[in-house]
């Protein structure tokens, strides 16, 4: 019985996860998302090595580094001016829309600092 319960305790816990990790809407996330497009392509794999790849990165540490440019803990002018602008369900959109892209992480020559 007490088998049992326990396992019935790690299902729920893990739909309730698996429902609070899946957070945002991909397609609101991608109208939300346009003005990042000039930086970070449309595809979320921008060709500039200057920006970052957003396109398959963890939608958790995307919303987590939105969150600290809005807040001042990491420190960009421009990207801090532009989460400013974002709520919460902002955030959560844009991250679903970027984190579901196919990335183009493979193909990072020239983009690794040091590299030419």
């Amino acid at each position: 019985m007490t088998r049992a319960f326990t396992l019935l305790s790690f299902a729920a816990l893990a739909f309730a996860s698996t429902s609070l990790m899946a957070a945002g809407s991909p397609e609101a996330g991608k109208t939300k998302a346009a003005v990042c497009f000039a930086c970070h392509g449309a595809d979320g794999n921008a060709v500039d090595p200057q920006y970052p790849r957003l396109a398959g990165q963890y939608q958790g540490y995307l919303e987590q580094a939105l969150r600290e440019y809005k807040s001042g803990g990491r420190n960009n002018a421009i990207m801090k001016g532009f989460a400013a602008t974002l709520s919460d369900q902002d955030i959560e959109d844009i991250t679903a829309y970027f984190s579901r892209l196919p990335t183009k992480l493979g193909t990072l020559q020239g983009h690794i600092q040091g590299d030419k």
